[in-house]
């Protein structure tokens, strides 16, 4: 049988062993953190002429890659015409309406670079309390054109 000092000791023992792991002490074999990937990297400073001719370059790269995402008015102008083409009556006053089902078959029509704005949840955005369950044309056009 061990005395009390001793199951005293080995108590103590135990909580540092445990203590020291769970603080960082050793090396765990988890190595999650050196996976992160890096997030900030320093501006080249003027004598890294290459570096800055570097960012430059992926700026204008990414920004052409932007601006080809971008709808041109001549699809802004489809898109308006497909719109007005399957909007669903009564109108409530001047204001032209669309349902759900009309607004896929318009997002099949639109072409590639419409489809992300022809979902449920930019649909769920608009409706606002129409009776028939239906957004303003104009409203979802006019989301189009900010956030497109």
């Amino acid at each position: 049988k061990k005395s009390e000092q001793e199951l005293k000791d080995e108590e103590m023992e135990l909580f540092t062993k445990y203590y020291v792991e769970w603080k960082g002490g050793r090396k765990s074999d988890n190595t999650s953190y050196t996976n992160i990937p890096r997030f900030y990297y320093r501006l080249p400073a003027e004598d890294e002429v290459l570096l800055q001719k570097l960012r430059e370059e992926s700026r204008a790269v990414f920004l052409q890659r932007k601006s080809r995402e971008l709808l041109d008015n001549e699809e802004l102008q489809n898109l308006w015409f497909l719109l007005d083409k399957h909007q669903t009556s009564p109108m409530i006053g001047e204001e032209a309406m669309i349902n759900y089902e009309n607004f896929l078959k318009v997002g099949e029509k639109a072409g590639p670079k419409c489809k992300q704005f022809f979902t449920a949840k930019i649909f769920a955005k608009l409706l606002h309390n129409d009776p028939y369950g239906r957004i303003s044309i104009m409203q979802f056009f006019n989301y189009v054109m900010r956030k497109g």
